[in-house]
Formats: structure tokens, C-alpha cells, sequence
């Protein structure tokens, strides 16, 4: 067997590859390759699709997060393993070989998986109301050995207003230590750099570019790394980012036609997923549409099909052709047009928004919400505000960090539906020559990666 690192550059395309020549540099003595997406294009269901071989149809992640029918529940970023069916890759390969071992380091569902070695965000949520940045990992020791060595991992340069290079970069340490301690078979490895800006001030903006270029020292550093530690690699990612110029509310529009209940509660409304006859699921450029009475479904779907920025709607049977008919699935998939995006927005009167809206909770909003990278920005000293908040928190103060704005026009990038380039979609570059092609689907990654190794 040959040890293979799969280092994951979201957002990268052949497109960038030009500011990202270091990277390109590998394909020397391997090749490059069209990554032909699945759909959606977002991340839980891309790397679920790319570690099973199946697609959301059968691996069953339709999107970062979906309606828990079960539970009347729509939840987002979950982390349990448990919920993608299908063989994973690494268990593909201990039937072949068993002494093959993966460490899966940031990839997503990365709690309770088969994988030997595992690391992934789990911040630590006190019940006075802070969030404190901490990882779970498997073995439980590796979590407070790679923060001795490393400082704690910085969480909010992960995801939020901060959201930068330093928590690439601390990764990418994170996994050098990894490949080097228990020298896996297979290593898989997220970095998150280019969903910041580009999602930020869109693809083309002088600050992504330079993202790019930033991305590629450290990822070109790592992948050195572990070619000096004899290991082949692989540099993927899972989709492209575009470039979009508003949002789509369909929730608020399914209200004002009488399908979405909210529940008003202490000043504020909260999505009713349960009570209502119908309501969005927003995921980047793709939304499911549950429709609870099959009488209301034609309706429903003629409303959506009217949004201005709905490119197309998919029904069950239009589902199949893109493989995401799943039980999970919405009754409808609204795909956006390319320059929109579809936002969870559901209230109508700004003073009844709900307390998480200007606030980083992923797991608390009914849908993915772009703008947590950016602050308010009509809001004055915004920056002193935060100080002055965190301070409170820290002597044990209940109160809300909301700097977050609930403007979808700030969000000028965006991703979920299939590209209409192969230049803006995703990319797969190999150090090595096995499985060589100039074209494959993201289904066909988990048998190149076993090519690699066995080969």
C-alpha cells in the first residue's frame, strides 16, 4: 500500500489555478483533472458523495442540514457519522488490506465514524450563554496534545466576521503532527481559506485572489510535508463559488401566501416548521421546499417557479435525474439562478426578528446564513461593541453578541448549484500517475483514492 494525503481546498477551480501555482506544480508527475460535481454542490453532501461513491439519493445528506421530519426540527451542521449511509472509503479499504488506517482530520461528520483517527470543531457552550472554542477527536488525548502544541484551535477564524487564514494554517500544523505520529494510510484533510472572502466580496474581488494565493503556501506546504514523509497527494475541492448580487426570501414570500406559521414568543418570532403547510429549507443556491399536503403542491411550486432569481424548481420525478430523491429530501428543490442565493429570512416586520438573527448560531437558524461573515455595518463602533460584549460575557454576564447583519445583499458569493463551466466548478490534482484522467465524477473520487493507494 502507498500512503495518500487528500488535502481538500474549498473553492478551488482550474479557473484559480493560476494564482495558485504551487499547487498547480503537482501535477507534474501525476495529472489534473475536471471534478464533475454532484448536486448540490455544498459541503456536507459533496464530501459525503466523494467518501461513499453514492450520491444524496443514497448516502442520504442532502444538504448541510435538512428537515428532521421525526423531530418537526430543521437542524443544520450536524456531526454524528451515523447519520451518512453507505460504505465509507477507509472501510473499503481495510476489506483489501487490514492494515489500512485513515485519519480524517476537519472533513464533516467526523464524530463517531469508523476512521482510526479523527479531529474535528466542538466548541464548548457553558449555560452562560459563551461559546468557547475546543475540538473532539478520536483518540480523546490527541485533542488537548495538538492544543498544547499548537495554542487552541481558532474557532472564530473558522467561521464568522474573523473567519481567516489562521485556522487553514493551524490545520494544516494540526496535520503534519498527525501524518507524522500515526503515519495513516489514508489522511483527509479540510481546508476552509477560500469560503471566506469569496463567499465575502465574491470570487473576483482583489481580496479573494489574494486569499488564493495565501491558500496555496500553506496547502503546497503541507503537501510537501508529506511527500518528504514518502506519501502520494491528492489536492480537491468540493465545489466553485460564483459570483451573486442579492437573495432570495422564499420563506417570506410562502408567508404572505399563508403556508408559513411562526410562533411569537417574549417579542419574537420563530419559524413553526411543523405547523406550517409549507416552508424553505435554504442552503446557499439550493433550497427544499417541504409541502406538508400533497392538495397544496402544485400551488406551491407555480409560487416558488415565480420568484424572481428561481431558476427551476424540481418535483420527485426531477429530483431523480439529479439524484437527490430522498426521504430527506423537500417535497420541491428549488435551484437559484446564478447571480442569487436563497436566504432562511422569514419575518416580516425587522422588529420581530429572532435574537439569533444578528448573531453567529449555525445551529440555531433554519437555514445557512452567509452574512455571519461580515459586521453590521450600521451599526457604530461596531468593533467596540464586540470588546465591550465579550468583556460582559467573561464576568458571567447573560447577554447577545449581535454584530451580524440580516442583509442578504452583503453576500457576494455563493455555490449549491451545478456550474456552468468547468473552469468555475471544482478540480482534482494527483502527485501521482494512478487512475490518471482528464475528467471523472465526484462519485468516482473514493475509487482513485483506493487506486492511488493499491495501485
Amino acid at each position: 500500500m502507498r500512503r495518500l494525503v487528500v488535502i481538500d481546498v474549498v473553492g478551488l477551480t482550474p479557473r484559480l489555478l493560476a494564482s495558485a501555482p504551487k499547487l498547480a506544480a503537482l501535477s507534474a508527475t501525476g495529472f489534473r483533472a475536471t471534478l464533475v460535481p454532484a448536486f448540490p454542490a455544498v459541503t456536507c453532501s459533496t464530501q459525503s458523495t466523494m467518501l461513499t461513491g453514492l450520491l444524496p439519493r443514497e448516502h442520504g445528506v442532502v444538504g448541510n442540514g435538512w428537515y428532521f421530519r421525526d423531530l418537526a426540527e430543521i437542524l443544520f451542521w450536524r456531526q454524528s457519522n451515523a447519520l451518512v449511509a453507505g460504505k465509507k472509503v477507509w472501510e473499503t479499504g481495510r476489506e483489501r488490506d487490514p492494515g489500512f488506517t485513515c485519519a480524517s482530520l476537519f472533513w464533516w461528520f467526523n464524530m463517531y465514524s469508523s476512521a482510526d483517527v479523527a479531529v474535528t470543531p466542538r466548541p464548548a457552550y457553558p449555560a452562560d450563554g459563551r461559546k468557547l472554542p475546543d475540538l473532539w477527536s478520536n483518540p480523546p488525548e490527541l485533542r488537548a496534545d495538538l492544543q498544547r502544541d499548537l495554542g487552541s484551535f481558532p474557532l472564530f477564524d473558522f467561521w464568522g466576521p474573523r473567519a481567516g487564514i489562521a485556522s487553514t494554517r493551524w490545520i494544516a500544523e494540526a496535520s503534519k503532527r498527525v501524518i507524522d505520529r500515526f503515519r495513516p494510510t489514508l489522511t483527509l484533510v479540510y481546508l476552509p481559506h477560500l469560503d471566506y472572502d469569496f463567499q465575502r466580496f465574491g470570487p473576483d474581488d482583489g481580496k479573494s485572489v489574494a486569499a488564493v494565493r495565501e491558500v496555496d503556501g500553506v496547502a503546497a506546504d503541507l503537501a510537501a510535508h508529506a511527500r518528504a514523509g514518502g506519501a502520494e497527494v491528492i489536492v480537491l475541492s468540493e465545489y466553485g463559488i460564483t459570483s451573486v448580487s442579492g437573495d432570495v426570501a422564499l420563506n417570506r414570500s410562502l408567508r404572505r401566501a399563508g403556508y408559513l406559521r411562526v410562533l411569537d414568543q417574549i417579542g419574537f418570532e420563530l419559524l413553526d416548521a411543523g405547523a406550517s403547510r409549507a416552508f424553505a429549507v435554504a442552503d446557499h443556491q439550493v433550497a427544499h421546499v417541504h409541502v406538508r399536503d400533497a392538495g397544496d403542491l402544485e400551488a406551491v411550486k407555480a409560487l416558488v417557479e415565480s420568484e424572481p432569481g428561481v431558476e427551476r424548481v424540481l418535483d420527485r420525478t426531477a429530483q431523480r435525474a439529479l439524484g437527490i430523491d430522498h426521504a430527506r429530501s423537500g417535497e420541491l428543490v428549488a435551484i437559484a439562478k446564478p447571480d442569487r442565493w436563497f436566504s432562511y429570512y422569514y419575518w416580516l416586520d425587522p422588529a420581530k426578528a429572532p435574537d439569533f438573527a444578528p448573531t453567529v448560531d449555525i445551529h440555531r437558524k433554519p437555514g445557512y446564513d452567509p452574512a455571519e461573515l461580515h459586521l453590521d455595518p450600521s451599526i457604530p463602533l461596531v468593533k467596540a461593541k464586540i470588546v465591550w460584549t465579550l468583556a460582559k460575557k467573561q464576568l458571567g454576564f447573560r447577554t447577545l453578541l449581535d454584530v451580524i447583519p440580516t442583509n442578504g445583499a452583503l453576500v457576494r458569493g455563493s455555490h449549491g448549484r451545478l456550474p456552468d463551466r468547468d473552469e468555475d466548478g471544482p478540480v482534482l490534482i494527483s502527485s501521482s500517475r494512478a487512475g490518471a484522467r482528464d475528467r471523472l465524477h465526484q462519485s468516482d473520487v473514493a475509487s482513485l483514492l483506493l487506486e492511488t493507494i493499491f495501485d
